[in-house]
């Protein structure tokens, strides 16, 4: 059966799209089929960081009602596919999110997972994304502004009757404001994935892939391998280095 995950948090930047395509990518190499929807419709990231700003069809012709979703799925060269929605202002103004429910349930059997890349804030879009999934993955950095945020979220997501999946803590440091003890205490839910702030992630943005497949060695896609293992309930064991290989890494 087909699982719909809400990646959301309240706060915008907290790094929501980089969360759900990595995710996806490292759900992806585990051997589930994984479905990347684009449902910030104001401000669409999806497409743009994997190099597919625009596409013949979208997300937002699904919502209008032209084209059935299936036909908006795109097959990334790493093996994820994504539905991107459409940058254009004038597709925004033709677009009435309140089928986004029944849209979405035309991916129902075509996938394993669909995980819906939401917008900032708590307004329409991000209620509509909310409403649509089975299970809500909570995105928050260290940093009180968006834990308030995160807390939000939550307590509306519980309200709707949503799983509470847990929470990411993206860009995490080594002097966090806000420690993860303190993030679960806040938010009475337990953080599932931490992930280090590194600029692997912008490098990877200028490649148009998942950072978990350009830099796949690297501190923040072991944290994300870390979540998609934990998401499926399996260990994650990390790859060890010989002697050489040690050795040939503190040259570079």
């Amino acid at each position: 059966m087909t699982k719909f995950i809400a990646v959301i948090g309240g706060k915008g930047g907290v790094g929501k799209t980089t969360t759900s395509i990595n995710l996806g990518s490292a759900l992806n190499k585990l051997g589930r089929d994984v479905t990347v929807v684009d449902v910030n419709l104001t401000t669409p990231n999806v497409g743009i960081h994997l190099g597919t700003p625009v596409v013949p069809i979208h997300l937002n012709h699904a919502l209008q009602g032209k084209h059935h979703i299936s036909e908006a799925v795109y097959e990334h060269p790493s093996g994820v596919k994504i539905v991107p929605a459409s940058i254009s202002i004038l597709d925004l103004k033709k677009t009435n999110p309140d089928n986004l429910n029944g849209v979405l349930k035309g991916l129902i059997g075509m996938t394993d997972i669909v995980i819906l890349d939401c917008a900032a804030g708590l307004g329409r879009e991000a209620l509509l994304a909310m409403d649509a999934s089975d299970e809500l993955l909570i995105v928050t950095n260290p940093e009180l502004p968006a834990v308030t945020d995160a807390l939000k979220t939550i307590r509306l997501g519980e309200s709707m009757g949503k799983r509470i999946l847990g929470v990411v803590l993206t860009k995490s440091k080594n002097n966090d404001l806000v420690s993860v003890e303190n993030i679960e205490t806040i938010l009475d839910h337990k953080v599932i994935g931490v992930i280090p702030e590194d600029r692997k992630a912008l490098e990877a943005l200028a490649q148009k892939d998942a950072v978990v497949l350009t830099h796949p060695k690297s501190e923040i896609s072991v944290g994300y391998n870390k979540l998609a293992h934990t998401l499926l309930g399996k260990k994650y064991q990390e790859e060890k280095q010989g002697f050489f290989s040690r050795i040939f890494r503190r040259r570079k």
